[in-house]
């Protein structure tokens, strides 16, 4: 038997966002490597240019740029500048997001004993909140306003957001973030109807717990020790372990590969070790 496709992205321009950091570099990493002319772009300009050098060391196609994706100037601004360099976007994977210590509470269940001693529900605050909500939502929506105009009509055109497990049920403490995620899925299924006339999919990944140095604080002690919070994360994903970066890979060059995916539209893959299968029971 002849398989009837492979993931061959030659020729095909890919902006990443947020990929100053380690997951959405590694996804850069993994375009280039099936052809494609990566874009990575990050507010951390250095970040992101030492991420795409490290990409061109291996031999593949790839620029860092300075985007911020909450101001649409920023965003058009790096779009003119990968026009000019690489040509127009066929794949956008939005992958800039994150929280906030001040859209945090301390508490996983409010007591009314709490208040004063700790940061509850009613000590969020409101610019805390705003933000995590912006940069996840709106980072997600303002780069596709500016990049998608160039997808219209384009063979193999799609959308890729990244999501959370927070999305179908929220985590304890983290509020906005969750709220922010559950947007971002909703907007993914939005988009795919609303683009499903002029070519262009739009679909999601929903990872569930990967440690990086984003969480590391919050998943173990300085001493190297779990928290807490990881015991209960582990109790209830069932293959018993977070998951690597690499692991996300196949399910976006799936949703990249028209090929592959070519009639998959709406959809937010889970790629969680069985967290959302789980009842804990």
């Amino acid at each position: 038997m002849k398989l009837p496709f492979e993931i061959d992205l030659k020729d095909k321009v890919v902006a990443v966002t947020g990929a100053g950091g380690v997951i959405c570099s590694a996804l850069a990493e993994a375009v280039a490597m099936c052809g494609a002319k990566t874009a990575l772009l990050d507010l951390n300009e250095e970040a992101a240019k030492k991420n795409a050098e490290a990409i061109t060391g291996r031999g593949y196609i790839a620029k860092g740029y300075c985007c911020n994706v909450l101001e649409k100037d920023s965003v058009k601004a790096a779009r003119d500048k990968i026009v000019g360099e690489l040509g127009t976007c066929d794949i956008l994977i939005n992958g800039a997001g994150g929280n906030h210590p001040k859209a945090t509470t301390d508490d996983e269940f409010f007591l009314p004993e709490d208040l004063g001693r700790m940061k509850t529900f009613f000590d969020l605050d409101a610019e805390g909140v705003s933000f995590v909500f912006g940069l996840n939502f709106m980072g997600t929506l303002i780069p596709t306003q500016v990049f998608a105009m160039d997808m219209l009509h384009k063979k193999g055109a799609s959308i890729i957001n990244i999501s959370s497990m927070n999305a179908y049920t929220p985590l304890t403490k983290i509020p906005a973030y969750s709220g922010a995620k559950a947007a971002v899925t909703n907007f993914t299924q939005w988009l795919a109807v609303h683009f499903s006339k002029v070519g262009i999919r739009c679909n999601a990944i929903a990872p569930g717990f990967f440690y990086t140095q984003q969480n590391a604080k919050l998943l173990f002690r300085e001493d190297g020790t779990p928290t807490e919070r990881t015991g209960k994360i582990l109790r209830n994903t069932p293959m018993d372990r977070f998951g690597e970066v690499d692991e996300l890979i196949g399910s976006v060059l799936f949703l990249a590969c028209e090929e592959a995916s070519g009639f998959v539209n709406g959809a937010c893959i889970p790629i969680d070790g069985g967290f959302a299968a789980y009842s804990g029971v």
